[in-house]
């Protein structure tokens, strides 16, 4: 989990793994693995959108 923000009382259970890049809603309960740039929310968490990033040169 880099690179992570997660607002105030997120809970996330045993053996979950929360990928790169991703943000967690206040008050999320994480119960289930997501992959990188994930955007969650709500009890259980659910996928609300994914991140896209563009590279700059």
């Amino acid at each position: 989990m880099d690179n992570c923000w997660l607002g105030s009382n997120v809970t996330i259970l045993d053996g979950v793994t929360i990928g790169s890049g991703c943000v967690i809603a206040a008050g999320t309960v994480v119960t289930k693995s997501f992959p990188d740039n994930s955007i969650l929310a709500g009890v259980p968490a659910r996928l609300v959108k994914t991140r896209i990033h563009a590279h700059q040169t």
